[in-house]
C-alpha cells in the first residue's frame, strides 16, 4: 500500500490529470458544440451523461490499451503507389487518421450550417439531432480524443491506478467545465466559430500525426507530423485576433451610432 501511495506516484498522477487537462481542451469544446445541438432542457444531461459514459468506457479502453500496448504499434498492413502514395498502417495511426478526418468534416458540416441559416439568433430552435445520437457521438468522439492521452499516460507510468484515477478526476473536471464552456459559447457565437475552426486544425493534427506513425508519403514527400507546439501557437492566433477584431468592430459600430446621432440631433 505504501509503494501505491509513493511520492513518485503520486507526483505522476499530479502530471498525469494535467496532461489530461490540457490534452482535454478540444474534447470539451467538442462536448459544448455538440450538446448545443439538441434541445436547450436536454442539453446539460447529454453532457452528464455522454461523458460519464465516456468515462466509464475509458477506462475499459485503459484495460485493452494496457494489455495490447505493444501490437498496436505493429504494421498491419501496407498499400503503395509507385510515386503517388505509399504507408505502412498501424492500429494506431489508423484510429488518427480516421478520427482526424471525421472531427474534420464535423467541424466543416457545422462551419457551413452557421453561414446557411439566415438569422442567428434562431440557430437553437433549428436543432435537428437527437438526445441519443449526440451522446453517442459524444462518447466516440471522447474515445478518439482519449486514445493519444491514454498512450502519453502509459509512456509516463504503468502503475493501473494512477492511469485510472487521472481518468476519473479529469471526467468530474469536465464534467464540472463543460457548463460553464456551454454557457460561455451561448453568449459569445463568435466563439463558437473559433471552436469550430480549432477543431478543424485538431483533425490536421491528428491526421498529419497518423500519417507520420505510417511513415507515409504523398508525392515523394513525407508526411511530418504536426508540432504541439505548433497547434497551441496557431489557436492563440486566432483567439487573439478575434477578440481584437470583435472590440474593434464594436468600437466602429459605436462610432457610428453617435455618428447617426448626431445627425438626426442636427436634422
Amino acid at each position: 500500500m505504501e509503494s501505491l501511495l509513493s511520492l513518485e506516484n503520486l507526483f505522476t498522477l499530479l502530471m498525469l490529470i494535467l496532461l489530461q487537462a490540457v490534452l482535454g481542451f478540444d474534447n470539451l469544446l467538442y462536448i459544448s458544440i455538440e450538446s448545443g445541438r439538441v434541445e436547450a432542457e436536454r442539453q446539460k444531461f447529454v453532457r452528464w451523461l455522454g461523458i460519464s459514459l465516456a468515462i466509464i468506457l475509458r477506462l475499459v479502453l485503459m484495460v485493452v490499451v494496457l494489455g495490447l500496448i505493444n501490437s498496436l504499434t505493429q504494421p498491419l498492413f501496407g498499400a503503395q503507389l509507385d510515386g503517388i502514395f505509399e504507408a505502412s498502417f498501424t492500429f494506431h495511426s489508423i484510429v488518427s487518421i480516421f478520427g482526424g478526418g471525421f472531427i474534420m468534416w464535423t467541424a466543416t458540416k457545422e462551419i457551413m450550417h452557421l453561414l446557411a441559416v439566415e438569422h442567428v439568433e434562431n440557430l437553437d430552435k433549428n436543432q435537428t439531432k437527437s438526445v441519443p445520437v449526440a451522446i453517442a457521438t459524444i462518447v466516440f468522439m471522447n474515445l478518439i480524443f482519449s486514445f493519444d492521452s491514454l498512450l502519453s499516460a502509459i509512456a509516463l507510468t504503468r502503475v493501473v491506478w494512477v492511469i485510472a484515477a487521472a481518468i476519473i478526476i479529469s471526467g468530474v473536471m469536465m464534467i464540472v467545465m463543460a457548463d460553464h464552456v456551454s454557457a460561455f459559447l451561448k453568449k459569445n457565437r463568435m466563439f463558437e466559430v473559433i471552436g469550430l475552426f480549432i477543431l478543424f486544425i485538431v483533425g490536421v493534427l491528428l491526421i498529419t500525426e497518423g500519417g507520420h506513425l505510417a511513415h507515409m508519403h504523398l508525392f515523394g514527400f513525407e508526411v511530418v507530423a504536426m508540432s504541439k507546439a505548433s497547434f497551441y501557437f496557431v489557436i492563440f492566433v486566432m483567439v487573439v485576433v478575434s477578440t481584437v477584431q470583435t472590440r474593434y468592430r464594436n468600437k466602429l459600430e459605436k462610432l457610428r451610432a453617435e455618428e447617426r446621432g448626431d445627425a438626426a440631433s442636427k436634422a
